[in-house]
């Protein structure tokens, strides 16, 4: 392609963190209302590009050209004036702020020197229109889901019709209504000319959405094709520059001892007589929709909802579990679905992450900090976190190696009961195979896992048991000679006749 005919170019385009390279001489020409995927293993260096180009990094060398013109953006104001706007895979939302508030945040309608909160949430109930979201305006952001809030990320670019849109991970936390609507509303952009960079690591999204694709491995680009001439096996053979073996390990024996009981667990208007049991080496999954329930029955296990009833049993003795301080004492560990807001403090080094809830276990009077520094040297090796050092702040860590810091935090907390919200959401396959195999070996010592995952392959590759919930209540049982992903979306519908008819995985092969 003509550097005429793009609308971005990217020219020998690198950055180095603390003399560190994390992109070395990327060059490439996109066009206008094109569709061009990114990909790459975490660390790989694709949402520091995307940084660079939304202005929230600054390159150390090469340059960029928009429809042909050096275009100099060394802030995200920059970007925004030469219309460019980004879905940010963390959310970056306010959360004592309204959806309305948020979307408008330091881009506000005025009327004369008062600010015109009327035109804010006329354009905002239209930009949720559009996105098929049945949110209030003027609902607080701290009371939505992770799923809302992501629809107020992307409301929010979309607020100043922006000509390059750059969405990273964006559908992670989506229900499959919601990536359709969210595909529906690319496809309408794309023919008005926006231009999307796309970032996911979920191949099947790549293939059916993208045009071309760009694919990043160790900071450097290893090729740019066309989706039509490539399939995602030659996608994840590039991204990780060999074969990828079996990607779900074999299951562990399920022991006899029953590790975690729950019996009657209610919630007030969200959870009603949740009852279940997971046994030593066995992996229970939860399947269901956003919002069925499963991330508040974790929360109301580990004591960080107040239930209105319900008994918890540890290796068969009843718990009190009011706090996180309670669960922990118990053996109980919770990888929360929002790593950032519930998990991580990124502005802390990785020994200070790791240490953050088993600080006690390296102090007496006095925190012993070369302890921590080398207790952290050794979940750096068992996860193979790639980092420039131990004091790297968490902010400068790829998202799959901010999840391996996040699993060494609770694993330093010596579990007994792994409790796991979407854990491979926003890695990429190599990672996703490293911490399936990490809950493999948690099960082979004899852990009991839970795994809640809106991934239903993931479901279905792991568990040796999955429970479905709808509307707060466990929906259905489904053994692992009966998982496939029909007779979990019929139960996460309500459709319990269909499920039981639906064909099982020996049945389908």
């Amino acid at each position: 392609m003509s550097e005429a005919q793009a609308i971005l170019s990217l020219e020998n385009i690198s950055k180095s963190f603390s003399g560190v390279t994390v992109l070395q001489n990327i060059s490439v020409q996109i066009q206008a209302g094109e569709v061009m995927g990114i990909l790459g293993e975490n660390g790989a260096g694709k949402s520091t590009l995307l940084k660079i180009i939304s202005g929230i990094y600054q390159r150390s060398s090469g340059q960029l050209k928009i429809a042909g013109e050096v275009a100099e953006i060394n802030s995200p104001a920059d970007a925004k004036k030469l219309g460019i706007a980004m879905i940010p895979q963390e959310f970056n939302l306010i959360a004592s702020l309204s959806v309305f508030e948020n979307i408008f945040l330091g881009q506000e309608l005025r009327s004369g020197p008062l600010l015109n909160k009327k035109a804010m949430r006329l354009r905002t109930i239209q930009l949720l229109e559009l996105l098929e979201t049945p949110l209030s305006a003027d609902a607080l952001i701290e009371q939505l889901s992770v799923a809302e809030k992501q629809m107020v990320e992307i409301a929010k670019a979309l607020v100043n019709d922006a000509q390059i849109l750059i969405m990273d991970e964006p559908t992670t936390v989506l229900t499959s209504q919601e990536v359709k609507v969210l595909f529906k509303l690319i496809d309408k952009l794309k023919s008005q000319g926006v231009t999307i960079l796309f970032i996911s690591h979920k191949l099947k999204e790549v293939k059916q959405l993208c045009d071309r694709l760009m694919i990043l491995r160790d900071g450097d680009l290893i090729a740019v094709d066309q989706v039509s001439q490539i399939d995602e096996q030659d996608m994840a053979r590039k991204m990780v520059g060999r074969e990828l073996n079996q990607v779900f390990p074999s299951r562990s024996k399920v022991l006899d001892n029953v590790a975690l009981r729950v019996e009657g667990l209610s919630v007030k208007n969200l959870l009603n007589d949740i009852s279940f049991e997971v046994r030593q080496g066995e992996v229970l999954g939860f399947g269901g929709l956003v919002g069925s329930g499963r991330t508040e029955t974790a929360e109301a296990i580990m004591g960080l909802r107040r239930r209105q009833q319900g008994r918890i049993y540890v290796q068969q003795q009843p718990v009190n579990i009011r706090n996180i301080k309670d669960a922990v004492k118990h053996g109980l560990a919770y990888l929360s679905e929002d790593r950032q807001g519930c998990g991580l403090t990124m502005n802390f080094t990785i020994p200070e992450n790791i240490s953050l809830i088993s600080l006690s276990n390296y102090s007496k009077g006095l925190i012993n900090h070369q302890q921590t520094r080398e207790k952290a040297q050794q979940y750096v090796r068992q996860f193979d976190i790639k980092a420039a050092s131990l004091d790297t702040e968490l902010m400068y860590l790829s998202g799959g190696n901010q999840q391996k810091v996040y699993l060494s935090k609770w694993m330093d907390t010596q579990p007994q009961i792994l409790i796991l919200d979407e854990p491979t959401r926003g890695v990429d396959v190599n990672t996703k195979k490293e911490i399936y195999h990490f809950v493999q070996s948690m099960t082979e010592q004899g852990l009991a896992v839970v795994v809640i995952s809106s991934d239903m392959e993931e479901l279905i590759g792991l568990a040796h048991r999955v429970l479905v919930m709808r509307e707060g209540r466990i929906q259905g049982e489904l053994q692992q000679q009966d998982l496939n992903e029909e007779k979990i979306m019929f139960l996460a519908a309500g459709l319990h006749g269909e499920a039981a008819s639906a064909p099982s995985l020996q049945e389908q092969h």
